[in-house]
């Protein structure tokens, strides 16, 4: 199948709407990503179809989980945009913020943003770090993450950007040690005002690839002691 093809069926399959543009947009943005690929390590996988599959179709499956229309949107540990350049895409009304700790990585974001004519705001910096920045912490309907850290420890980077209402969607394998990682979180979830309402499992269209994604509503404020340094994050997580 062609790249449009798999977004296209995938999206059917699983019920997902997307713009008349967003196709085009998403192969778009996968040409971007392999031609910066060849100079920056951004993907291991380089067949556009399974570029199509694995990361675009992967990514916007979120979309069954929560409405992103014009809602704001952090993709925290964004790496190459995912999951948030495809959701952006997508979702034309929402604005998404991509942060990331390496410049490299946030200044092709913020290229592919202006060549594409994204709303999305690309961010170098660690997330508990810029959570104290003005205008930062609570203010964000949705926090998004893909392949960053496990599941108690994300939940310490990116709920306190979220607003109580709001919720964190956690990309994740979905397989018995996944599902150990989630009970171990459960912990944090609680003692960071969350609550989880769902995991979402699925299976990439074609393959044996079973993914979940952890969807955590915020019910109350994440106290003002966290996010702590990252030191103390990883060698005493809650």
């Amino acid at each position: 199948m062609s790249f449009s093809q798999v977004i296209r069926q995938g999206c059917s399959t699983w019920n997902i709407p997307l713009p008349e543009e967003a196709v085009e947009q998403l192969e778009q943005y996968s040409q971007l990503l392999l031609e910066k690929n060849q100079v920056m390590n951004l993907t291991a996988i380089t067949e556009p179809e399974q570029v199509a599959l694995r990361h675009m179709l992967d990514c916007l499956y979120q979309m069954k989980c929560v409405d992103f229309a014009g809602k704001q949107v952090v993709d925290v540990g964004s790496g190459g945009g995912f999951p948030g350049v495809p959701l952006q895409i997508a979702n034309p009304t929402a604005r998404f913020l991509l942060l990331d700790s390496r410049k490299k990585r946030v200044d092709f974001l913020q290229e592919v943003c202006q060549t594409m004519g994204l709303p999305a705001q690309a961010l170098a910096g660690r997330a508990e770090e810029v959570v104290w920045q003005k205008g930062m912490r609570e203010s964000f309907d949705v926090a998004v993450s893909r392949a960053v850290a496990p599941l108690n420890i994300l939940c310490e980077l990116c709920m306190p950007f979220v607003k109580p209402g709001g919720f964190l969607l956690a990309m994740k394998s979905h397989n018995p040690a996944a599902q150990q990682e989630v009970l171990a979180a459960g912990q944090a979830i609680q003692k960071l005002g969350g609550k989880l309402v769902q995991q979402a499992s699925y299976r990439l269209p074609g393959t044996e690839i079973d993914h979940q994604v952890v969807v955590v509503e915020k019910v109350g404020h994440t106290p003002s002691g966290y996010p702590r340094r990252y030191a103390k994050i990883e060698s005493a997580p809650l």
